[in-house]
């Protein structure tokens, strides 16, 4: 059975997707670097890490890990639907500290200015470390997944208390070394692009070698190379995959236009929508009748 590390302890909404993965033996890890870490150092088999939520936007930790370190490749992702619950040993009116990861506190605004406007939020490292604070005694209430507040017998003081009803978190599965999975006329291509800085119109160069082969680009974003101000890396997910004859030309262009690439992955979407299609003259069946026809003028010169 393979094993799959997250971001623990048990009652996580990472453990919930780590569930969506099916039999699988799951490791918690105290942190997503520990858990990224374990699959670099061969103990796991995979980590599935939070890499962005639909209203909070992306996860740094996990992206700076991304592209630090030995890299690792995304084989798969999980979209989890999330709803957040309040667990309190207290009433209500008598509720003085809130405890939870930031990101859970921030999707929870709303219900924290109007029912504990006086209370003050404790930041920590997941919303299951948040249910064991109130078990624990240390904090007065938390917000958690409503699987932490049963396993632990805590009762819950509210339910969906989040600001967006529809509000969701993908994960993704990271291996280092495994072959990656085959193309499904459904998956997205992640990359890391790092510009050529001293070069004018570099970033629009690297979104026209995309454009000009009808690769639909899903999500952009910039992350701070460290080196120092001013340097960015770009994050960028493409629809398609690596096999497939547009994305494959479009990487090669990338590649004469970039100052480096690290390839993250290419993997199975988690979404039911269909992909975008391609503009017209811009499938792969027109790149390769295209190509036959190239091939064709170029055998008119052979002895």
């Amino acid at each position: 059975m393979a094993t799959v590390a997250y971001l623990g302890p048990a009652g996580t909404f990472s453990e919930a997707a780590v569930r969506r993965l099916g039999d699988v033996d799951a490791l918690p890890a105290r942190s997503i670097p520990e858990a990224l870490d374990l699959v670099r150092d061969g103990a796991v088999d995979s980590a599935l890490v939070p890499l962005e939520n639909s209203l909070e936007g992306s996860v740094p930790v996990t992206l700076d890990n991304l592209l630090s370190g030995p890299p690792l490749r995304i084989v798969g992702e999980v979209v989890l639907p999330v709803s957040f619950a309040l667990t309190a040993r207290v009433p209500l009116d008598e509720v003085r500290t809130v405890a939870s990861h930031p990101h859970a506190l921030a999707q929870c605004r709303a219900f924290l200015r109007a029912k504990l406007p006086h209370a003050t939020t404790v930041e920590v490292l997941s919303t299951a470390a948040a249910a064991r604070a109130v078990a624990e005694g240390t904090v007065d209430a938390g917000i958690c997944a409503p699987i932490a507040a049963t396993t632990l017998g805590l009762p819950l003081a509210a339910e969906d208390i989040g600001d967006r009803p529809d509000t969701a978190t993908r994960f993704v599965q990271v291996v280092t070394g495994a072959p990656g999975p085959a193309p499904t006329g459904n998956d997205v291509t992640s990359l890391a692009v790092y510009i050529a800085h001293d070069r004018v119109g570099a970033l629009l160069s690297v979104l026209t070698e995309l454009a000009v082969r009808g690769v639909n680009l899903t999500r952009i974003e910039s992350r701070p190379t460290g080196e120092r101000l001013g340097r960015y890396v770009f994050l960028l997910d493409c629809a398609g995959h690596v096999a497939e004859p547009r994305v494959g030309e479009a990487l090669l262009g990338l590649r004469r236009v970039c100052a480096e690439i690290r390839f993250l992955g290419s993997y199975p979407r988690d979404v039911d929508d269909a992909p975008v299609p391609a503009p017209a003259g811009m499938s792969d069946a027109d790149l390769l009748a295209s190509e036959a026809w190239l091939s064709g003028l170029r055998g008119m010169f052979q002895a």
